[in-house]
């Protein structure tokens, strides 16, 4: 029988309101996005590990008001005024703009113009603004006093919903079984949560079988095991 090969096609991830599960985990970041009017400056920090929702959540504040979502490490391709004109302006992975010397003044002109005109500006990277590596220093100290509002890790009820928006995502049906089976054995995290439904998709494929719970138990072993060695897994 002929091995059917599986490739990684690109995963069309859900970033509506309604495919933001809340929980006392992230409350308090939730609210402050849905209080625009209230934020000090005009202007909010998001921190979080990877797949922590950060990116989601910009993109709920950017329908919400009508903005727009960019890259950091794409500032430098935009002209700024055209950008701050937008007056909602959602910057992810500032972080990774850090030594840029085109990208960083491009971030510190964005942030003058929207504030100085009434704008709104959003930014997230995975630390706090003030561990951020900035090297321009009017920019650095900007940030620094930025409001933020950080995602925690997340409890049951998140995690669970998690592992079902990236079911969902995949376009998988997976029943709360196979939910249940995983919440407890898995690591706490929303980048795990991604990791290990994407190594059951491929396993799924690879094999030809189901999605079950014997399969999603090896899945689990493989990532535990890469988790060891550090390692990727390639099924």
């Amino acid at each position: 029988m002929a091995e059917q090969l599986s490739f990684d096609l690109p995963v069309r991830a859900a970033l509506g309101r309604e495919d933001f599960f809340v929980t006392s985990a992230n409350a308090g970041p939730v609210a402050m996005i849905e209080d625009v009017a209230h934020w000090p400056g005009g202007k909010l920090a998001i921190s979080g590990p990877e797949a922590s929702g950060k990116t989601h959540l910009a993109h709920v504040w950017a329908d919400r008001t009508d903005g727009v979502v960019i890259s950091a490490s794409d500032l430098a391709r935009f002209d700024i005024p055209t950008l701050a004109s937008a007056v909602n302006v959602a910057v992810e992975d500032v972080p990774h703009i850090s030594g840029r010397r085109r990208e960083e003044n491009a971030l510190f002109h964005l942030h003058n113009l929207l504030l100085s005109e009434g704008g709104r500006l959003l930014l997230t990277g995975r630390e706090a603004p003030t561990r951020w590596a900035i090297d321009l220093a009017d920019l650095r100290s900007r940030l620094a006093g930025t409001t933020l509002v950080t995602l925690d890790p997340p409890d049951d009820a998140l995690l669970a919903a998690l592992l079902k928006k990236q079911f969902h995502d995949r376009q998988i049906r997976a029943g709360d079984g196979l939910v249940d089976y995983l919440l407890p054995r898995m690591t706490r995290s929303g980048a795990a949560a991604r990791r290990l439904v994407a190594l059951i998709d491929r396993l799924s494929l690879n094999e030809r079988r189901s999605i079950s719970v014997p399969l999603a138990r090896r899945a689990l072993e493989m990532s535990q095991n890469r988790d060891e060695d550090g390692a990727e897994d390639h099924p």
